[in-house]
């Protein structure tokens, strides 16, 4: 292979580069030329890891606007790197052999914390099983400073069988370039693109349509405007992984729906405020009318957004086939933001098997819906209204036998949901309360958790203790704070066999 060209000094306004020596140092150019006060021409670099001298500006001058107040600074052309090619990475990955510096870094400390040098047994044989190149199928080139492909010819001619490319962390940002690896890859199946600032997608690149898993990080993905209004040419892509890249708009998620064979799409650490289903409406092209958006979406990963409405999670319901679901860290499951428990999500979500990780069994989804409709109940008085709020009410009604359930004055069956006795089993866990067994009680649906705590006190003998109580809720990892104690058990929707932990205020 030819000799690596020597470094060039000409930068443009949006290049990727990374220090010189430094190839996790990462960060795009934002001017080029002179410097008021400093000789010759300096190159201005927004460092993606914001660890930089200023905002763009230096003496009152601006010469570019950083993303930050310190992601700046004015670098020299020779201490920045431009990057290299996809080919000369492979062959500096894995056919360079290693330096003596290399193998003298391999040690472990003795007990006494000294550096004992070890050697790793059948390293050659490794070394030259990695270095035919043409045999290898997963490939790992991140942090490597790659950016072009290199003569597109070769790429085939030298790794042929790659399944599994990994390019996190590298100078792309072009499309046409990934498209360009991809089709000199024609076994490549799964590629990873994370941490590459790549430009935004320009409707259809065929070139990628074996493509089955794309992981996409931390890139800044966005659509073209302008372009097709639905993503095309992953004809095969069955996850995409768009995590942490600031997508504040259902509307661009809306662009995917098309993707046939999309089965996974994680959307975790994004900006999303809200979720809704495409309308076909007739407004795709014909071709694809007959295709439901997001026909084949089974998985749906939104934690650690900003989805706040219960309208959202209502429309969770409209994609066909979707059974897993992840709301973690949303303003809408945490209960200090106005959340809603654990129970009402799964209530409201009729085909949700797998909920923020965890299963929903028959059992939890049998409780789940009866506590909601209790807790519908006994809102209506008050607020008959609120019906508009809950449309799976009169369906889970039927489906579990209570529609005469309701509580009406004067009611004196025993067994409604206004007047039933409900079997609460109390568990103390307070460091100071020492070991106490639990307690099983037979309680009215309308105990408050005010009265309850005071019923504790008594239970337990905890005379001059100030209690709090948390509701244990199958699968959930953490217990849901009861902190209102004018609610009743039939408020919160606290049904039979539930458990309930009581715990002490910490001073």
């Amino acid at each position: 292979m030819q000799e690596s060209p020597e470094p060039r000094h000409e930068f443009w306004v949006g290049q990727r580069v990374h220090a010189s020596g430094d190839s996790q140092r990462i960060g795009t150019v934002k001017y080029v030329g002179p410097v008021e006060g400093y000789s010759d021409t300096w190159v201005g670099v927004d460092w993606d890891n914001g660890e930089g001298k200023h905002d763009g500006s230096i003496n009152g001058v601006r010469y570019f606007h950083a993303k930050s107040e310190r992601s700046g600074s004015f670098v020299r052309a020779h201490n920045l790197n431009q990057g290299i090619s996809l080919l000369e990475s492979l062959e500096s990955r894995y056919k360079s052999e290693s330096t003596k510096d290399e193998d003298d870094d391999m040690f472990v400390l003795s007990t006494s914390n000294q550096r004992v040098s070890v050697q790793l047994l059948g390293k050659d044989k490794i070394h030259d099983k990695l270095s035919r190149l043409e045999e290898l199928t997963s490939v790992s080139l991140s942090y490597m400073g790659i950016s072009s492909p290199g003569i597109a010819s070769h790429i085939n001619n030298t790794v042929p069988n790659i399944k599994e490319l990994d390019l996190t962390g590298n100078l792309l940002s072009e499309w046409k370039d990934v498209g360009t690896i991809c089709e000199q890859l024609p076994a490549l199946r799964t590629i990873n693109l994370s941490n590459n600032l790549m430009s935004p997608y320009k409707s259809k690149l065929l070139l990628l349509k074996n493509i089955q898993v794309v992981v996409l990080n931390n890139t800044g993905f966005s659509v073209q405007p302008g372009s097709s209004s639905m993503v095309q040419g992953f004809d095969y892509l069955r996850l995409l992984n768009l995590e942490d890249n600031c997508i504040d708009e259902w509307k661009e998620i809306k662009k995917l729906s098309q993707l046939r064979c999309l089965e996974k799409l994680y959307l975790n650490k994004n900006c999303l405020k809200s979720v809704f289903y495409p309308d076909n409406g007739g407004h795709y092209e014909s071709e694809v009318t007959c295709y439901k958006p997001f026909q084949n979406l089974r998985h749906l990963l939104l934690a650690n957004n900003n989805i706040s409405d219960l309208a959202s999670i209502d429309s969770l319901n409209l994609f066909p086939n979707l059974v897993d679901i992840r709301l973690s860290d949303n303003p809408i499951t945490d209960s200090g933001r106005g959340g809603v428990p654990r129970f009402v999500l799964i209530a409201r979500l009729a085909k949700i098997q797998i909920l923020n990780g965890s299963e929903v069994t028959p059992r939890e989804r049998k409780d789940s819906e009866i506590r909601y409709v209790r807790l519908v109940v006994s809102r209506l008085h008050a607020s008959p209204e609120e019906i508009k709020q809950h449309p799976r009410f009169y369906e889970l009604e039927k489906i579990h036998g209570i529609e005469d359930e309701r509580p009406s004055i004067g009611a004196t069956v025993p067994q409604t949901i206004s007047s039933g006795l409900l079997s609460i089993t109390l568990n103390c866990i307070g460091a100071s309360m020492g070991e106490k067994p639990s307690l099983t009680k037979k309680l009215p649906a309308t105990t408050t958790v005010g009265k309850l705590k005071f019923l504790c006190e008594s239970f337990f003998k905890l005379k001059s203790m100030k209690l709090k109580l948390y509701l244990r809720e199958e699968g959930s990892p953490f217990p849901m704070l009861l902190d209102n104690d004018t609610s009743s058990l039939m408020d919160l929707g606290i049904g039979n066999d539930s458990i309930i932990l009581v715990d002490e205020e910490s001073s």
